[in-house]
């Protein structure tokens, strides 16, 4: 299937490594100009020379934090003079710390916000002027946690929702422009992040991160944890043309992990 990606002007945020960069990299092969960006230069710079060893469209990169709404006008401006006017921006952040509720003070809470959440709604307001121009697309990368809370990670569980309600009522007021706004949502993917959250449960329970997995593995009908590429193909489809009629959802990617309705 031709998705129509040529030639579109994606901006993928937190993507020098992991599922970000896994977006960029299926983006850039379906012919889309895409900009990476990431805190780390160093490491920012690595992953665009990947990224371009299979791309069709030209492929740049901005470092910026996120948290700063400063670096993301930066961001955003350096996007439209080296690519042009965006039209795909693809939400994403690292995961907050893991935790329960007494783990978590005043300042992780507020930082966590910014990260997980006002970092969101920042780079949407930035990108809107240039999507309003002839319909675009935003999609939000969160968790599983959308539909089931995940246990010791109550930072996550708690600004995911909140990604959620920005979604649903985006997708609702940005519908006379032809923007559409949806959500996506990985299980347990094989990324870095994931091989975190596993050592974490280890650590808590004084076992190996495999049994961890093992134990993650029973509760996954599909019996693996899912590569990055298959996430990315999952985030390229509603990005493209394909998906037209896709507006205010949530999409998980998980294996069938998560049964809730």
């Amino acid at each position: 299937m031709d998705l129509h990606l040529k030639g579109k002007i994606a901006l993928v945020v937190a993507s020098s490594k992991g599922l970000g960069k896994a977006i960029a990299a299926q983006l850039a092969q379906e012919g889309c100009d895409v900009m990476l960006t990431s805190r780390d230069a160093e490491v920012l710079q690595t992953a665009r020379g990947e990224v371009m060893q299979q791309a069709t469209g030209r492929v740049e990169c901005q470092p910026c934090d996120i948290t700063r709404a400063e670096d993301i006008q930066a961001l955003v401006q350096a996007t439209r003079e080296r690519l042009g006017p965006i039209d795909i921006l693809i939400n994403n952040a690292g995961g907050p710390p893991g935790g329960g509720f007494d783990a978590h003070d005043d300042a992780t809470w507020q930082a966590a916000f910014e990260l997980n959440l006002l970092s969101y709604v920042r780079m949407i307001r930035a990108v809107l002027p240039d999507l309003k121009q002839g319909g675009g697309r935003i999609i939000n990368v969160t968790s599983s946690s959308i539909k089931q809370p995940i246990p010791g990670l109550i930072l996550s569980n708690v600004y995911r929702m909140g990604l959620l309600g920005l979604g649903k009522s985006l997708a609702d007021e940005l519908a006379p422009f032809n923007i559409l706004v949806n959500t996506v949502a990985p299980g347990r993917i094989s990324t870095d992040r994931t091989a975190y959250l596993d050592q974490l449960k280890a650590d808590k329970r004084g076992i190996s991160r495999e049994e961890i997995q093992q134990e993650s593995l029973r509760n996954i009908p599909l019996q693996r944890y899912g590569e990055p590429a298959e996430f990315a193909r999952v985030v390229a489809f509603l990005a493209s043309d394909a998906s037209s009629y896709v507006t205010g959802s949530a999409i998980m990617v998980d294996g069938g992990m998560v049964k809730a309705f």
